[in-house]
């Protein structure tokens, strides 16, 4: 069955950087846009950042323009989230998902905790 895998969240001070990546395994990654979700507690799931299956085009959520790069490599079935000048408010569990819009399938990786605090 299709797999994603998150992996890169952590403890991170106000102004620091990470680097999430999500990894597919048994699809066609290609094939797939690819998204950051975020959910912080007691708040809904919300997109973060989203690009073309080519790689030729993303988009990001208003609160995160300028912080926050989405990438990917399909050589290596990868996504990326380069996360910059984080804050607090950054705080979330990060979900990656894939969407073939075609088929109207998608998939949810399991999610890695980001917490910015001093």
């Amino acid at each position: 069955q299709v797999q994603l895998v998150e992996s890169g969240g952590g403890l991170v001070q106000p102004g620091g950087s990470l680097i999430l990546s999500c990894t597919g395994s048994r699809l066609t990654f290609s094939m797939y846009a690819m998204s950051w979700y975020r959910q912080a507690p007691g708040k809904e799931r919300e997109l973060v950042a989203d690009i073309t299956s080519s790689g030729g085009g993303t988009n990001y959520v208003d609160s995160v323009k300028g912080r926050f790069t989405i990438s990917r490599d399909n050589s290596k079935n990868t996504v990326y989230l380069q996360m910059n000048s984080l804050k607090p408010e950054d705080t979330a569990v990060y979900y990656c998902n894939a969407a073939h819009l075609g088929l109207r399938l998608q998939y949810w990786g399991q999610g890695t905790q980001v917490t910015v605090s001093s």
